[in-house]
């Protein structure tokens, strides 16, 4: 009989309660224990570990499509990779983390993260070496490498469309444009998957270069004094500081369009978990339980063409874009980006919504 752990990390999202539920519906139906470790790493930086063992009552399946994780993702005073940097205490925080791994006697350990925890489960492996280490990606951004898709995001992009579907209302009956702001880091995935979803007159990422003068131009000449315009955080404006949406609201103000700014926020990590998102938790969740059966470890779930896999966090590190992390000395993150030929781009340009330029 296996005994594995599971955790959650980084910023959460939907999925989250679903992804675990399955995890240990799957285990437990082959003789396993599982253990929920809390608060992500900060919960294995305690003496004794702060963990739950499940029973099958402990998350019931009618509470698996709620948003949040059950085991949480951390507080503001949590010790993580990053607060131990900060503070100096990395190699203490090294060493506390395998010492409870041991202690735990996990045969595995599913860490349920974005690419930035996965980044550093690969670039601080020596610390999993006692467990056999199975991830499972999870963001909103959808920046993660090697998976067509990602828990939670398919439901902040719905989060995003009924915020748009609302707004819309007020934007109509008042002839004014909204500029929204959505999450999404440096990856304009999401932005861009919800601005054709719901037809936005115009969709700024950051894997585009655009030009606010023809931006303008195109809302001035739109055949309705209405609409939409979604613009993803990481979009950066040459000459300017501050949101980047507030910069195009004041851009198009002096053109003489009225607009109003608005920001999703949070609802974005929110929100019921949609079919889809359940689906990919389950197919996720089988996977890294047949990678469990079958010895495997560093490795990751991945959904490519239709299923799911596993895939070495070898390769998910190698074939991303490494970038430095801002917040750790020494360490990298892979990312992945809005693609140049991703089919959605020729889709929006094809309907008339601005992109920057042509597909």
């Amino acid at each position: 009989m296996k005994r594995i752990g599971i955790m959650t990390t980084g910023g959460d999202c939907s999925g989250l309660n679903t992804v675990t539920e399955r995890v240990v519906t799957g285990a437990m139906r082959r003789g396993w224990t599982v253990i929920g470790i809390m608060d992500g790493t900060d919960g294995l930086c305690t003496t004794p570990p702060r963990t739950i063992e499940f029973t099958p009552d402990t998350l019931p399946i009618e509470c698996a499509r709620l948003a949040g994780s059950y085991l949480h993702n951390g507080h503001a005073g949590a010790l993580n990779y990053e607060t131990a940097a900060e503070s100096g205490r990395l190699d203490e925080f090294n060493k506390k983390i395998r010492q409870s791994l041991r202690a735990l006697k996990l045969d595995a350990l599913i860490l349920v993260g974005g690419n930035g925890s996965l980044s550093l489960a690969w670039e601080n492996r020596d610390i999993y070496s006692d467990v056999a280490l199975v991830c499972i990606p999870k963001t909103i951004d959808m920046d993660v490498p090697l998976t067509d898709n990602t828990i939670g995001f398919d439901t902040a992009v719905e989060q995003i469309v009924s915020f748009c579907d609302q707004l819309i209302l007020t934007a109509r009956s008042h002839h004014r444009y909204f500029v929204v702001q959505t999450m999404g880091r440096d990856c304009g995935n999401l932005a861009l998957n919800a601005g054709v979803a719901f037809g936005a007159d115009a969709i700024l990422i950051p894997e585009i270069k655009f030009d606010i003068d023809e931006l303008v131009y195109h809302i001035q000449e739109q055949h309705r004094d209405y609409g939409i315009i979604l613009v993803a955080e990481g979009v950066k404006i040459r000459g300017h500081s501050g949101r980047p949406a507030d910069i195009i609201s004041r851009k198009l103000t002096v053109a003489g369009v009225i607009n109003r700014t608005a920001y999703p926020e949070h609802i974005q990590r929110a929100g019921d978990t949609v079919a889809s998102d359940r689906i990919l938790a389950t197919s996720m969740a089988n996977t890294a339980l047949n990678a469990i059966d079958n010895n495997e470890t560093f490795v990751m779930t991945a959904y490519q063409d239709g299923q799911c896999r596993t895939v070495a966090l070898s390769e998910f590190f190698a074939a991303g874009e490494l970038a430095a992390d801002p917040k750790i000395s020494g360490m990298r993150t892979s990312n992945a980006y809005v693609s140049p030929d991703n089919p959605l781009l020729d889709v929006a340009y094809n309907m008339g919504i601005y992109i920057g330029c042509e597909s």
